[in-house]
């Protein structure tokens, strides 16, 4: 009996490994194709990732107009410098990252009046990294209302890190900043988010 539950579990592993291998190929296949400038192609990755860079787009932005307006824009510089993708990373992977950049960019433009702060501003400081835990009663709609409200220094790195879950060398590149200069924000941007949901949470927002 044992034998047989073992037999079934190998099955289904080699038919997931089988199918990510056709995936891989056909993403492979397609993306030669749009490199060719095959519209069908294109059509055939918009409609695969589409959703999935919506959904990305959305949690930055929070707003539907704004992340379509975002997305179609990312998707069209996507085509126009598909001959730069190299499969070192997944298609995917990518293009999440023109989608966030884009993301970034459309949140610079809105944030102008933002105060920019000193790294050396004193601001509370929380120990370690991964420590991000909030009062049960803080939903992450708020939690990303006011990252969004964080001095852009600060929230573009918290957003990546927290909701996109970017790492430090992948942060530094996206935003061209040092990785100890990823790491104080964040540090910083933390302890500011805590802050601010404290004040939220008292009603007294400064």
């Amino acid at each position: 009996m044992q034998h047989s539950n073992i037999s079934s579990v190998l099955r289904i592993t080699n038919n997931c490994n089988q199918r990510r291998k056709l995936a891989k190929m056909f993403q492979i296949d397609v993306v030669a194709q749009c490199k060719a400038n095959d519209r069908r192609a294109q059509m055939a990755l918009y409609k695969q990732y589409c959703d999935g860079m919506f959904r990305v787009a959305l949690r930055f932005l929070k707003n539907t107009d704004d992340a379509e307006d975002v997305l179609q824009e990312s998707f069209i510089k996507a085509f126009q410098k598909i001959h730069q993708y190299k499969g070192e990373v997944t298609f995917g992977a990518w293009l999440k990252r023109i989608v966030v950049n884009k993301c970034i960019d459309f949140l610079k433009s809105k944030h102008q009046n933002h105060v920019e702060l000193s790294e050396h501003h004193h601001i509370p400081m929380v120990g370690e990294e991964n420590d991000w835990t909030v009062e049960d009663t803080i939903t992450m709609d708020e939690v990303r209302e006011e990252i969004l409200r964080l001095p852009e220094k600060y929230s573009y790195v918290v957003l990546l890190f927290l909701l996109e879950g970017y790492d430090h060398s992948e942060i530094s590149g996206i935003l061209d900043i040092s990785e100890t200069s990823c790491r104080t924000r964040l540090l910083r941007g933390k302890g500011y988010l805590k802050e601010s949901l404290k004040n939220r949470k008292n009603g007294a927002r400064p």
